[in-house]
Formats: C-alpha cells, sequence, structure tokens
C-alpha cells in the first residue's frame, strides 16, 4: 500500500471520528488517569450511555498533562461546545454527564475548560488555561489528543509523513535538516542529535543498530511514559528516520518493565505500522528495511547509561564501559549504533514533517525547540508540560504551574533527578536551557522538576537523592561505589546533628572526587544535589552542625516538640498515641512532654488537633 493510500484510509477514520453529529467522549487512560481513577469513571459512562440510550463514541486517549485534575473527560455533542470536565469522581460523573446531555448549556460544575467552541459564563476557553498559557506541543503534540491504538489517528494528524519524505532524501540530507533544527539530545548532557547520528552513519560496517532509551528511572520523572502511553507512533516513526539516516535495519526500544501499559501501546503501534508496510522488508517501496523490538528493562537506574543499557540488551549485567570506543562505533553486539530517548526521537518527525525552521523557531540559539517538564512537588498544578526551551524558572513554577501548593514560600526547585542539582529562590529568574542550568551546578536531565517549600530540609533532600544513587551504584569504580557511601555516611550524621564542620569540609572534597573520578554519567552526577545544596543552603549545613538544629524541622533526631499549655486542651490524643509514654498529664489539663522518654517521632505533633504542639 502506498503512502498516499494509508493517508486516504487515515483521513476517512478521523472524519468520522470528529464528525460534529455524533456525541464523542475521550477519557483519559494513561497511567495517571487510571491512578485516580479513570478505569471506574468508564464504567460508569458507558453504563450510563446505554441506560439512557445516547449513541456516543467513546475513545480513551493519552495524558493531555493536567495531571492535577485527574481524571479528565472530554465531552462533545453537535450544537454544543466541547467541554472538559476534571476531578471526576463516582459520585459527580452523572451529574456532568446529565448537566451536559440533558440540557441546553453545558453544565458548569467540574468543567475544566472549553476545548472548541465558544466558552459558556463560568467555563475558561482551553488556551487560557494558565497551565496551558505559554506551552507549545511538539513531542506531546497527540498525547490527550488522539487514540494512541490507532495508526490512522496518527497518520491524519501528519504521522509517517516525515518519513516518506526523508526516504526521498540522501541519508546525509536528513541529517542536515535536523542540524538545521538545533535538536539536542533530551535524555540528559543535551548532545547535538545530529552530530551523534553522523558519527555512527560514517562508521565502518553494513551492520548498525538504532536505538530508544525508554529506561526512565528518575525519581518523579514521567515524561517518557507518558509519550510512550499518549503517542507510541511518534516513537516508531522518530526511530524509522534515524535508522534511515545512520543505516541501520535493527532497532531496539530499551524500555523499563515497570511501565506495562506504555509497553502494550507500543507493542499495538510496532504491528500496526508493520502491517501497513511502515517497518520491515522496503519501507514504502523504497531500499530501506527496518525491524524493530522491544528489550523490557528490570530498572535499573544505571541502565540508563549508554553502555550500561547495551549491555543489558545483550543480556549482561548492565554495568557501563570506558569509552572509547563510543557506542558509534562499537556498540550493540560490537557493532555501530546510536542511542536517542523518547522525546528526542518524538521530535524527529515533526522535524522532517514540518520543516527544520519549524522547530528552531521555538527556543534559544544554543538550546533550540521545546522541552517536556514533570511538574511534581509542592506545587499546585502537577503535570506534564512543554515549554520553548529559554523560558524561565519563575514561569514555569509560578505561572504554568501555579506556585507552591498551599500557598507557602517557595525555597528551592530540583531539576535533572538525582543526577541533577538544586536551584534556590534567587536564581528563579534563570532561563531554563543547558548551558544556564550547568552554570547553576544543576542540569537540564530528561525533564523532572521537583519543586520543594519552606517545609523542605536541604540536608535530608542532598541524603534522600545520594542514598538512592548509592543504592543504584553497579559498585564497578572506586568512586562512584564507595564515593556515594561516604557521602550519604556523612549525610546521615549532619540530619543526626552528630557532625562538625570538619565533616562538611571532607563531604564537598569527596563529592569533587566522585564527580571527577567516576566511570559513568551516573557517578559524575551524583554529587550534584550535594554541590548545589553546600552552595546556596550552606547556612541550613551549618544551623544542623553548629546549633545542632534543623531549621525546616524535618530531622527528627534534631527536632524538639514541647505542648503550648493554654493550647492544650488536655484532650489525650496524644498520650495515646506516644510510643514511650513521653506525654504526661491529666484528661482536661495542659500536658508536658518528658524530653528524656521523647524519641522525637512526631507522632503527638501529627495527631494534635488544636495546634497545641510545637515544633521547633
Amino acid at each position: 500500500m502506498t503512502f498516499s493510500e494509508l493517508q486516504k484510509d487515515a483521513s476517512a477514520d478521523w472524519d468520522q471520528f470528529i464528525d460534529p453529529s455524533r456525541a464523542r467522549i475521550l477519557i483519559g487512560t494513561g497511567t495517571c488517569g487510571l491512578a485516580a481513577g479513570a478505569g471506574e469513571i468508564l464504567e460508569v459512562i458507558r453504563k450510563y450511555l446505554s441506560d439512557n440510550a445516547i449513541d456516543a463514541t467513546i475513545c480513551e486517549v493519552g495524558c493531555l498533562g493536567l495531571c492535577y485534575a485527574e481524571p479528565l473527560v472530554e465531552l462533545s455533542r453537535e450544537g454544543a461546545p466541547r467541554v472538559l470536565y476534571g476531578d471526576l469522581t463516582m459520585d459527580n460523573i452523572e451529574q456532568c454527564l446529565d448537566g451536559y446531555f440533558k440540557s441546553d448549556s453545558p453544565g458548569v460544575t467540574n468543567a475544566v475548560a472549553v476545548i472548541e467552541g465558544e466558552p459558556p459564563k463560568g467555563i475558561p476557553a482551553f488556551a487560557e488555561l494558565p497551565i496551558m498559557k505559554g506551552q507549545v506541543r511538539i513531542a506531546s503534540r497527540n498525547c490527550g489528543v488522539t487514540d494512541p491504538e490507532s495508526i490512522n489517528h496518527y497518520i491524519a494528524r501528519g504521522g509517517y509523513a516525515g518519513l516518506e519524505r526523508a526516504l526521498q532524501m540522501e541519508a546525509s540530507e536528513v541529517i542536515n535538516e535536523v542540524k538545521a533544527a538545533g535538536l539536542r539530545g533530551r535524555g540528559g548532557a543535551g548532545f547535538p542529535t545530529a552530530l551523534k547520528w553522523e558519527f555512527c552513519s560514517k562508521a565502518a560496517g553494513d551492520d548498525k543498530y538504532m536505538i530508544c532509551n525508554a529506561d526512565e528511572g528518575d525519581p518523579g520523572a514521567f515524561m517518557d511514559r507518558s509519550v510512550i502511553e499518549s503517542d507510541p507512533h511518534s516513537i516508531v516513526e522518530g526511530m524509522l528516520i534515524a535508522a534511515y539516516a545512520i543505516g541501520a535495519a535493527h532497532g531496539y526500544v530499551y524500555v523499563r518493565a515497570e511501565y506495562p501499559l506504555a509497553i502494550e501501546r507500543l507493542q499495538k503501534a510496532i504491528a500496526q505500522a508493520t502491517e501497513a508496510g511502515l517497518i520491515g522488508e522496503n519501507v514504502l517501496g523504497s531500499d530501506f528495511s527496518f525491524e524493530l523490538k522491544i528489550k523490557k528493562g528490570a530498572g535499573a537506574f544505571v541502565c540508563g547509561e549508554e553502555t550500561a543499557l547495551i549491555a543489558s540488551i545483550e543480556g549482561r549485567r548492565g554495568m557501563p564501559r570506558s569509552r572509547p570506543p563510543f557506542p558509534a562505533n562499537k556498540g550493540l553486539f560490537g557493532k555501530p549504533s546510536n542511542i536517542n530517548n523518547v522525546e528526542t526521537l518524538a521530535n524527529i518527525p515533526f522535524i522532517l514533517g514540518k520543516g527544520s525552521a519549524a522547530f528552531a523557531a521555538n527556543g534559544t540559539e544554543k538550546s533550540r525547540g521545546t522541552k517536556t517538564f514533570a511538574l511534581t512537588g509542592k506545587i499546585l498544578r502537577t503535570g506534564l508540560i512543554e515549554v520553548p526551551l529559554g523560558i524561565s524558572l519563575r514561569q514555569i513554577i509560578f505561572d504554568i504551574g501555579g506556585g507552591i501548593d498551599g500557598g507557602g514560600e517557595f525555597k528551592a526547585v530540583q531539576t535533572g533527578g538525582p543526577s541533577g542539582g538544586c536551584i534556590p529562590a534567587e536564581l528563579l529568574e534563570l532561563p531554563v536551557d543547558y548551558e544556564k542550568l550547568a552554570e547553576a551546578g544543576a542540569i537540564m536531565g530528561s525533564g523532572g522538576m521537583v519543586v520543594m517549600d519552606e517545609a523542605t530540609c536541604m540536608v535530608d533532600l542532598a541524603r534522600y537523592f545520594v542514598e538512592f544513587t548509592k543504592d543504584e551504584s553497579c559498585g564497578k569504580c572506586a568512586p562512584c561505589r564507595l564515593g556515594t557511601q561516604h557521602m550519604l555516611g556523612i549525610l546521615k550524621a549532619v540530619c543526626a546533628g552528630e557532625a562538625t564542620q570538619k565533616d562538611l569540609a571532607m563531604l564537598d572534597e569527596v563529592a569533587h572526587a566522585v564527580n571527577q573520578g567516576s566511570l559513568c554519567g551516573l557517578g559524575q552526577t551524583a554529587p550534584n544535589p550535594v554541590l548545589t545544596t553546600l552552595r546556596y543552603f550552606r547556612d541550613e549545613y551549618d544551623a544542623h552542625v553548629d546549633s545542632k538544629h534543623c531549621p525546616a524541622g524535618q530531622c527528627s533526631k534534631l527536632a524538639r516538640y514541647e505542648i503550648i499549655a493554654d493550647k492544650c486542651t488536655g484532650c489525650h490524643a496524644c498520650v495515646k498515641k506516644c510510643p514511650t509514654d513521653a506525654i504526661e498529664g491529666e484528661v482536661k489539663a495542659p500536658h508536658v512532654i518528658d524530653q528524656q522518654k521523647c524519641i522525637r517521632c512526631g507522632a503527638c505533633f501529627d495527631v494534635c488537633k488544636f495546634d497545641a504542639i510545637l515544633k521547633e
């Protein structure tokens, strides 16, 4: 079948799908939606349509990015605007359906925004939502919009047009198009994608491999998962174009086994592309042939590193090796190989389909295009966003994310996961691009962005991330194996009030040694949380060491709990909860905490309903 024939079939299917004369219901069933109860909501919707004899198309879509409002359902019918409803529960879903299908005007209750049509009073337009303003969606262009299990939906919205164009070009011309776009790797350090392809294309040997790194392991990161679950064909097409450019006939998607829905949808996408003649022998009648397989990873964080990932695909223990030789010359099974992450590949169809200039129109001179970020932590609007590079941290956290959840004070943001750094409030105007983040001691990473308020102890945060990297270290090289353990030991001592200024000097020295001496990126970046917190929050370290005090009140061994007599009602709740019988006092009389018996567990603080316990 020719590509024009595929497009014709896809357009007919899409036109039927968006037919305004037929009612339609879209429900987000990505992992975030399902975790919030979308599966149960879907069953209620099906029963409602049946009970009320409403003829409507139901389509499960991926993540729209508004994770804070999940579960999300979009309703449309003839003569009414398309309305997005959120925060749905078993108690309010039928009310929303009644308000939309049984009244002249869509109901306002639980309405998030109007996707298309004239917004009724009280419902904002989707583009005017604060979380959407400033976003430019390229990698996430189809997320939450199309059926991720339909190749026709993907093709109807321009999918595989980039592949068709690429196959009409020389491989070197494809590389030059990506070079003109200025695309840099979205998985970490931001190495120029076209240059990486060029190295592999020029490597000696006819047998080459194209690999997609979907081993997303950063705590708080879910960009790659969301893109695969929502738009798997963008990854397939990106791999096909990249494989053609470097001369590879074999491909692997290395995806962590903890992403079952992403794997399921990717498997269906590969099967559909194969049936359509987009994967296999002589793709679209060309001389290019390509086979694509999925390799499930066991969840080792270190397998995000290229050479460790390659070892895992080969069936060996995932451990990095020294470079050179680089994978471009000697990679999978000893053959030239190229590895790109999910988001990098999701951008490729857009660049080849729309042209390099359309992509390069966003971003900065050295950091072109857009970047997805997973907003998590103490932020009002959690979710997946995609913004032009160069946007400030303030715009992301406050304009798009809505600021601190609960109205607290912003303290810091962690970018780049365990390998990233903590950026303080005084750097909120920092442009988010590869160079500026590096200057601040952080990295872009794959796009995790964890926001913290004044209740976060930065020393304890550094301890958490170092403990993570210590556990995930493969142990091959001594600087990482021993250095992360040593850093963790010092950080634990600081949190317990058992460290000295000499220990802090040693912590700084060890962190630099681990950074400079480790074999792979895991060890080289593991000290970043330590170095940035020492750089920007030294006062907190000094308080832990000199005053034996945790300013945020999070380090339990340094906490002190006192009962405020004039607030204590003598309800006895704290007495019942205390595991060491450290609280004394008669019922309906002020209580007292015996500091000798108190183990500083915080149980009394958590159970008190009268704010009568002071934590300091």
